[in-house]
This record gives structure tokens, C-alpha cells and sequence, in this order.
């Protein structure tokens, strides 16, 4: 049998039981004996313990098993030898034995080597001992090595079937990164290009509708028009990764805001107040959620809402920062919602340990609350 991690600390215990009922009996039983007889035998016990201290429970070559099985018929001819020295020695033929078949031959040839010792001594109780040891070796030694070899295919066939499972769950986690990407780069889009590219649409309507009746109205439309699609293209380079991943610059948020603001106030006529502490400190993963709300709040505004005025309130508290936006429009059923926008605020958000408010109900406007859980202040 080839020898495992799990089978060494067995080896030890039983090297500790070959020298102890084994070899340690032999030496015992010549003490009333004497001559060249009890010298040999002593001999060979002590070559056997100095071989067991040196190799212990290491695998030992063939060679050294059919060493053992001479000195076995060997001690059976001499003082202190017999069947008790076979049957201990029995298991280091299993355990120290590329197979069944050689263990089996092996410990047949020591029990055949150990017989005849046992004969030549005149013991015929040594030799039938061990003849009924040997059988009762090969009984036990077969059913071991079946138990041993149904288990190491057991724990194969359950290494397989980990390897295999752990196989599939690298899978399915790539597949949930490249749905969570796609998930991400739709919101980024929805969130940036979708809204410009809605912005020019409906700024090209106007100026269109005004060519020739409001020159200088559309004039402005149209500086907005060239402005909304340099920011799209922007953004455009931001999300293929050819330029820094901001969406604005470093520093407070609230110029950033105060620009958007302002552009919408132009672009649709709707009045916008803001309160906008310009002491509003935060990182710029925060700076970039809070602008993407405002963006997405407001172009809901500009599409469904029909609203005349539009109120923005910045705070900032120890541990959180507030954004609200408040519009005197038609309103809606918020249950009734599920709009991307919105669903793509609240994971936004939530990304940020912040979460979305939504106030709403037919005739009374929208409430939009963000709030993002903080640390303490972040600073860029």
C-alpha cells in the first residue's frame, strides 16, 4: 500500500507495538536459555530494533520485506522466535507492500519461512499459530485494503465533484460580474449620454419652433445645444476609459450643482431655487452620486412633471449629507413607479451606504430625497 499523511501516525503506533510485543517478548524469552543458540537470537532482535529505530515508519523496499520474511523463519528456529514474532510482524507486509498480491506473497513466504522454523525447532503449536495468524491476516488485510481503496475512491470521486462545483461558482460569479458591469455601464449611460442626447432632442424642438421669431432665444438654445453634446462627448470618452473617471472636477460639489442648475433654469424656463452651502464637503464618489440625482431628478422633472418651480436644498449633517429636491408638479403614484431612473438612483446610493426617499402623490409635486451615510467629513 503507497503510504499517506493519514496512514504515518498508524505506522508509528504500530512500530511501537512490533517493538514492544514483538521484539521486546523475543529477547524476553531466551533469558533461560543459553549458548550460540540465544546469541543469534539476540542478534537478530537487536538488528531488528536498531533497523526499526533508523527507518521508523518510512516505506521500506521489497528487499527489506523478504529480509523480514527470512529472519521470521530464522527466529522461528531459534530460542524466543515463533508465531507471536510472525503475527506482530504480520502487518508490516500490508502496510509496507505496493499491493495485495505482493503483500499477500510476502506474508505467505514469511508464514512458509516461519513454519518451517517452527518445525525444525519441534513446535508444531508455533507452526499451526501461525499458519491460522497468516489466514486470519489475509481475511483482514483484504477487507482493509477494499475498505481503504472504496474510500480513496470516494474521497476522488468528492474531489472531483468540489473541483467541478468550484469550477461553477467561478462561473457564475464572472457571469454576475459581467451582469453587474453591464448593469453599471446602463445606469452610467442612462444617468449621462441618455439625458444629454434627451436635452439636445428637446432643445433642437425649441429652437427649431423659434427659428426666425426669437433670434436671440435661439441662439442661446442652441450654445446649449453645442454645450450638452461636448458634455456627452465627455462623458462618452470617460466610459470607454479614455479619459479620468470623474464626471467633475475635484474640489466642493456645489459649483457643479449650481451649473446644472442654472443650464436647466435656462433650458426649460422653470424657476430654481437652491440652498447650496458652498462648505458642503465630501469624497468624489459622493460628489459624482449627488450630481448624477440632481441630473436624474431633474430631467424627470423636465419630462413628466410639468412643473413651474424647482427647489434644491443641500445639507450636511455630522454623519450624513442630504440632498432634496422638491418640484410643484403634477406628482405620481410612487407605488405605481418603476421607472429606471429611479431604481438606478437607489442602487447608486446604495452602493454609498445611502439610500432614496421618494415623496409623491397626484397634484401635490415630488419630494426626492438622497441621503448618503458618512464617517465624519471626507475630504478629496
Amino acid at each position: 500500500m503507497t503510504d499517506r499523511p493519514g496512514r504515518r501516525d498508524l505506522h508509528r503506533w504500530y512500530t511501537a507495538a512490533w517493538l514492544l510485543l514483538g521484539l521486546v517478548p523475543s529477547a524476553i524469552a531466551t533469558g533461560d536459555d543459553s549458548g550460540p543458540a540465544k546469541a543469534a537470537s539476540l542478534l537478530l532482535v537487536g538488528a531488528a530494533f536498531a533497523y526499526a529505530a533508523v527507518h521508523r515508519a518510512r516505506d521500506h523496499s521489497p528487499l527489506y520485506l523478504w529480509v523480514l520474511a527470512l529472519g521470521l523463519g530464522v527466529m522461528a528456529a531459534l530460542p524466543g522466535g515463533g508465531a507471536a514474532l510472525f503475527v506482530a510482524a504480520l502487518p508490516q507486509f500490508w502496510f509496507q507492500s505496493r499491493g495485495p498480491r505482493a503483500a499477500l506473497l510476502l506474508s505467505g513466504c514469511a508464514a512458509a519461512a516461519t513454519v518451517a522454523g517452527s518445525l525444525w525447532l519441534d513446535s508444531p503449536g508455533n507452526a499451526a499459530a501461525t499458519l491460522i495468524g497468516y489466514l486470519v491476516s489475509v481475511v483482514a488485510g483484504l477487507l482493509l485494503h477494499r475498505l481503504l481503496a472504496d474510500t480513496e475512491a470516494r474521497a476522488t470521486a468528492l474531489a472531483a465533484e468540489l473541483s467541478l462545483t468550484q469550477e461553477q461558482l467561478a462561473e457564475a460569479h464572472r457571469r454576475q460580474g459581467a451582469a453587474d458591469e453591464r448593469e453599471r455601464m446602463a445606469r452610467e449611460i442612462h444617468d449621462t449620454l441618455a439625458q444629454g442626447f434627451a436635452s439636445i432632442i428637446v432643445l433642437a424642438e425649441a429652437a427649431r419652433a423659434g427659428l426666425g421669431g426669437d433670434p436671440e432665444r435661439t441662439a442661446r438654445q442652441l450654445r446649449s445645444i453645442e454645450q450638452t453634446a461636448r458634455e456627452n462627448f465627455a462623458e462618452a470618452r470617460v466610459l470607454v476609459g479614455s479619459a479620468p473617471h470623474s464626471g467633475l472636477t475635484p474640489g466642493s460639489v456645489v459649483p457643479t450643482l449650481r451649473r446644472t442648475l442654472e443650464r436647466f433654469a435656462q433650458d426649460t424656463g422653470i424657476t430654481v431655487d437652491a440652498d447650496l452651502p458652498e462648505d458642503v464637503d465630501c469624497d468624489q464618489q459622493t460628489r459624482i452620486a449627488l450630481l448624477r440625482c440632481t441630473q436624474e431628478s431633474l430631467a424627470n422633472v423636465r419630462k413628466h412633471a410639468d412643473a413651474s418651480t424647482v427647489l434644491v436644498v443641500l445639507t450636511q449633517h455630522p454623519h450624513a449629507i442630504e440632498l432634496e429636491i422638491t418640484d410643484d408638479g403634477r406628482g405620481f403614484v410612487v407605488a405605481e413607479s418603476h421607472g429606471f431612473g429611479l431604481d438606478g438612483m437607489r442602487k447608486r446610493l446604495a452602493e454609498l451606504d445611502g439610500d432614496l426617499t421618494v415623496t409623491s402623490s397626484v397634484g401635490d409635486g415630488t419630494r426626492i430625497l438622497a441621503t448618503l451615510h458618512t464617517t465624519g467629513a471626507h475630504h478629496a
